[in-house]
């Protein structure tokens, strides 16, 4: 492929080429030929309508798609040479087209400018992210139900700051995360229906005189329809800013969950065994099993932070309709659609593969007094105690447990009738951990009954 000192594209405006610094500068095509299976797809179908409107001849589109195709065979198998000094992917393919097929290849930007045909790449391309990040999260949240559904009757504890709170069951916890994933697909999905409107015919901003068919185009790059304003087809990054937003959320959500995987792989927990597979030693300690997979996890939501913020700090100042500026969108979305997708595929394989330590689960549940919440309900629903009042007997009868060094189905009956002598020898029908979340019916309850229906629930939605 021929380089070249000027960029003829820019036509005759321009006598002489850039200096270096203005080349490096200018250029994309380090990070934009990424795009290049779009850029392609988008050619195709525009020559394809322009010989469909008479345009262009039938012959002339013909060679074109052929020479199309030939450049992306060459580009797939590696033999295609990108020229910094052609700036970026659609310049690169156009001068490699003309090598290829000669006088037609100037057909081709007939009716449409780089800038609509960047934003229809660069959709395009956010669009097929968008998919894999909705089958990335389909196969977690599969992922999460079969722990879930393994696991719906093992009693583990429930925490709020970290401290034992109530008990819960082991499913009841993975399908809270189903649920925090499934919010996850629910913006992917509606991210892409949203973005599903074609840039390609916008041109440079105004649309062109050419009698084009922009339904034609949509229609044949598997859009809803044409975007219905040619300044915002073209000034539009919102889908980009949803996909990093998107992205942004779902990594949070990631690093939540890693960071209890950390914790409950220690030594101190043993709530879970993470596999040799996610796991790595240490240099210096044999004993070390360190669950590096979701410490790196819990750092990648940074990274797409961070590029959410400056496509932000891009777009906010920028005037309608195309500016060089937005040159500076792909590099933020490429790095975070990378490190997102790694992240997915990771937390589904240690979600896969971890083993629940279903007897340390057991054991730390019936900790910290987890049950003084069931025994102030009793306290409640049985001698019809004032909430409060409970609360303070209950609080009485944990300081006692907490002297003797025992848990409060340990008390005697004669203990706690000392601090209240209504309570009877139901009480403790109420205060084992297995009774305490069976209780727990509501709908979105811990009960196993409850976590089952929502495992259910989540299957049927995902058929």
């Amino acid at each position: 492929m021929t380089d070249t000192t000027s960029n003829k594209m820019w036509g005759g405006r321009f006598a002489a080429g850039p200096d270096a610094i203005m080349e490096a500068i200018n250029a994309s095509i380090s990070f934009d030929k990424r795009m290049a299976a779009q850029d392609i797809a988008g050619s195709r179908a525009h020559a394809a309508m322009l010989a469909a409107t008479g345009i262009i001849s039938d012959n002339d589109a013909q060679a074109i798609r052929e020479g199309l195709l030939t450049i992306l065979s060459e580009i797939e198998e590696g033999r295609f040479e990108f020229s910094a000094a052609l700036e970026d992917i659609h310049m690169n393919v156009e001068a490699r087209l003309k090598e290829v097929i000669g006088e037609p290849a100037g057909r081709l930007h007939t009716g449409r400018s780089r800038n609509d045909q960047v934003a229809t790449d660069f959709k395009l391309w956010t669009r097929d992210q968008l998919d894999a990040f909705d089958a990335g999260l389909v196969a977690l949240i599969h992922a999460l139900l079969g722990q879930a559904e393994a696991g719906a009757d093992w009693v583990m504890p429930g925490f709020t700051h970290l401290q034992t709170a109530q008990p819960v069951t082991w499913g009841h916890h993975m399908m809270a995360y189903v649920e925090m994933f499934g919010r996850d697909l629910s913006r992917v999905r509606d991210a892409r229906a949203r973005m599903n409107e074609s840039p390609l015919g916008a041109a440079a901003l105004a649309g062109t005189s050419f009698p084009i068919d922009r339904e034609m185009t949509a229609q044949a790059l598997g859009f809803d329809r044409p975007a219905a304003n040619s300044l915002d087809a073209v000034s539009d990054r919102d889908f980009a800013l949803e996909f990093l937003s998107c992205a942004s959320i779902c990594a949070m959500h990631l690093s939540r969950f890693a960071e209890e995987l950390v914790i409950w792989s220690s030594a101190q927990f043993r709530f879970v065994a993470l596999s040799d597979r996610f796991s790595t030693g240490s240099s210096i300690m044999p004993q070390k099993k360190n669950p590096d997979a979701a410490e790196l996890i819990r750092a990648k939501v940074g990274r797409i932070f961070g590029a959410n913020t400056a496509l932000m700090m891009v777009m906010k100042g920028l005037p309608l309709a195309y500016s060089k500026d937005m040159q500076e969108d792909k590099e933020q979305v490429f790095d975070a659609a990378d490190n997102l997708m790694l992240a997915l595929a990771a937390m589904e394989g240690m979600v896969r593969d971890m083993t629940a330590q279903r007897d340390n689960l057991s054991a730390a549940a019936g900790s910290g007094f987890s049950t003084a919440t069931d025994l102030a309900d009793w306290l409640v629903r049985v001698l019809g105690l004032p909430f409060r009042d409970a609360h303070h007997v209950t609080g009485t009868l944990v300081g006692i447990a907490e002297k003797a060094g025992c848990d409060l189905p340990d008390l005697t009956l004669a203990q706690m009738q000392a601090v209240h002598p209504g309570i009877t020898q139901g009480v403790f029908d109420v205060l084992g951990v297995e009774n305490s979340v069976n209780s727990r019916m509501s709908y979105g309850g811990t009960a196993p009954a409850q976590v089952r229906d929502q495992i259910d629930r989540w299957k049927e939605k995902l058929a």
